[in-house]
C-alpha cells in the first residue's frame, strides 16, 4: 500500500512538471512577442531620429518602448518564478526516487541475506519434502519459484529508479542553467530600461521647454478630430435616414428593414446576419495592418503619459507600422463612402451591418464607393510623413450605430 501511494505522488508530481513546462513555455512566447515589438519599435525610433529631432511622435514611441521592456522583464520574473517551482518539483521528485530506491534495496538486501542462510540446494529440497502433503509441496515449489521472480524484479527496478534518478539529477542541472541564463537576460534587459528611461526623461525636458507649441498643436489636432467626427456622425446619419426612408417606402421587391433600436440604422435580413456574425467576432477581429505594429494612441481621452498638463482625445486607436504597409478591411462589408480630411488624409467607411469601420491617414485608395471587400482586403496605403520621421500610422476607429467603441477591446 506504502508503495502505492509513493507510486502515485511521483505520478502526480510528473504530470504537475509537465504543466509548469508548459506554464514557461507560453511565458517564453509571450516574451519573444514583446521583444518583436521592442525591436519594430527600435526600427521605427531610428527612422525617426533622422529626421524629427524632439517630436512628440518619437516621445510616444520610447514610451510604447519602455512599456514593452517592462513587460519583458516582467514575463522573465514569471519564467525565473516558474523555473524555481520546476526546481523545487525535481527535488521533490528526486527525494522520492531516492525514498523509494532505499526501501527497495532494503528488502532486496533482506531477500539475499534470507537466501544466503538456505543457499543449498539441499535446502531447497527438504523445504519442499518437508510438506505435509503433495499439495503444499507444489504451492512450496511456486513459492520457491515466485520468490526467485520476485528478487529479479526487485534488482530490476533499482537499476530503473536509479536511472531515473540520474535523469531527474540532469534535468535539474539543465533547469538551473536555464535559470541562471533568465536572470543574465533580465539583468540585461533592466539596463536597457534604465537607458531608455534616461533617453526619455531628455525628450521630456526637450519637450516641456516647447509646451506651448506643443498645446498649439494638439490643440489643432483636436480640432480636426472634431471634424472627422462630425464627418462620420453625417455619413451614419445619412445611411440610417435613406435606410429609413426605404423601411417606410416598403416599395415591392425591395428587402424588407429592421432597425435593432429606435433611430437606428434600418438593416435589411442580410445586414442584420452580418452584424451579428461581426458582434459575435469580437476580440478576434483581425488587426487591420499586416505585419508588425505599435499602438502609438490609445482610444479615449487621457493624460499624456510624461507631459504634464497636455491630455490626449482619441475615438479611435493610431497605430504605427512601417512606410509602404496597407490598410486592410477587419471584416466583409461595404465601403459607403470616402473622403479627404486636413490631419488624416483619405479616409475610408466600411458598413457590416449597424457597425462601421473607419480607416483614415491614407495615401492612396485601392477601392471606390459600393465595393463589397472581405476580411484583410487591402483598402489603400498608409500615409507615411517623411517630415516627421517616416511616420506611418493608421487611425483607426470602430462604431456601432453612432456609438463609439474601443476598437482594442475588438481586434485580435
Amino acid at each position: 500500500m506504502r508503495n502505492t501511494l509513493l507510486t502515485l505522488f511521483l505520478i502526480l508530481t510528473f504530470a504537475a512538471s509537465a504543466q509548469k513546462s508548459a506554464k514557461v513555455k507560453e511565458l517564453e512566447s509571450q516574451r519573444t512577442k514583446a521583444l518583436a515589438d521592442i525591436e519594430l519599435t527600435n526600427k521605427l525610433l531610428q527612422e525617426t531620429s533622422k529626421s524629427a529631432q524632439n517630436s512628440l511622435n518619437k516621445l510616444n514611441l520610447l514610451t510604447q518602448q519602455i512599456l514593452s521592456r517592462k513587460k519583458v522583464i516582467n514575463l522573465l520574473n514569471q519564467e525565473i518564478g516558474e523555473i524555481d517551482k520546476e526546481i523545487t518539483g525535481i527535488n521533490k521528485e528526486i527525494a522520492g526516487l531516492e525514498k523509494e530506491l532505499e526501501g527497495k534495496k532494503e528488502n532486496y538486501t533482506k531477500s539475499i541475506r534470507g537466501m544466503q542462510k538456505r543457499n543449498s540446494s539441499q535446502d531447497k529440497l527438504l523445504f519442499i519434502l518437508s510438506a505435509d502433503n503433495f499439495t503444499q509441496s507444489l504451492r512450496r515449489l511456486r513459492y520457491l519459484h515466485e520468490y526467485a521472480v520476485w528478487q529479479k524484479q526487485q534488482a530490476a527496478e533499482i537499476v530503473n529508479r536509479q536511472e531515473d534518478i540520474n535523469r531527474k539529477k540532469e534535468e535539474l542541472e539543465k533547469t538551473r542553467s536555464e535559470k541562471q541564463l533568465l536572470l543574465g537576460q533580465r539583468e540585461s534587459e533592466s539596463k536597457k530600461l534604465s537607458a531608455e528611461e534616461a533617453t526619455q526623461k531628455t525628450e521630456v525636458q526637450k519637450l516641456s521647454k516647447r509646451q506651448k507649441a506643443l498645446q498649439a498643436d494638439l490643440k489643432k489636432k483636436q480640432q480636426q478630430a472634431q471634424q472627422l467626427n462630425r464627418q462620420i456622425e453625417k455619413q451614419i446619419a445619412d445611411e440610417i435616414a435613406k435606410a429609413e426612408a426605404e423601411r417606410k417606402k416598403n416599395a415591392p421587391g425591395t428587402p424588407e428593414r429592421t432597425a435593432e433600436s429606435k433611430g437606428g440604422y434600418a438593416m435589411t435580413k442580410d445586414e442584420k446576419k452580418l452584424a451579428d456574425t461581426f458582434a459575435a467576432n469580437k476580440g478576434k477581429l483581425p488587426f487591420p495592418i499586416k505585419g508588425q505594429y505599435t499602438i502609438v494612441s490609445p482610444f479615449g481621452e487621457h493624460a499624456h503619459p510624461e507631459i504634464k498638463n497636455l491630455r490626449v482625445k482619441n475615438n479611435g486607436i493610431d497605430i504605427q507600422t512601417t512606410a509602404g504597409s496597407d490598410a486592410l478591411a477587419v471584416f466583409n462589408g461595404e465601403v459607403t463612402t470616402i473622403f479627404t480630411l486636413n490631419g488624416y488624409g483619405s479616409c475610408v467607411i466600411l458598413r457590416h451591418g449597424n457597425f462601421r469601420t473607419i480607416y483614415c491617414n491614407l495615401s492612396e485608395i485601392y477601392v471606390k464607393k459600393g465595393d463589397i471587400v472581405s476580411t484583410r482586403q487591402p483598402l489603400g496605403k498608409i500615409f507615411t510623413d517623411h517630415e516627421d520621421g517616416n511616420a506611418t500610422i493608421l487611425h483607426f476607429e470602430v462604431w456601432k450605430e453612432k456609438e463609439k467603441l474601443n476598437p482594442r477591446s475588438w481586434l485580435d
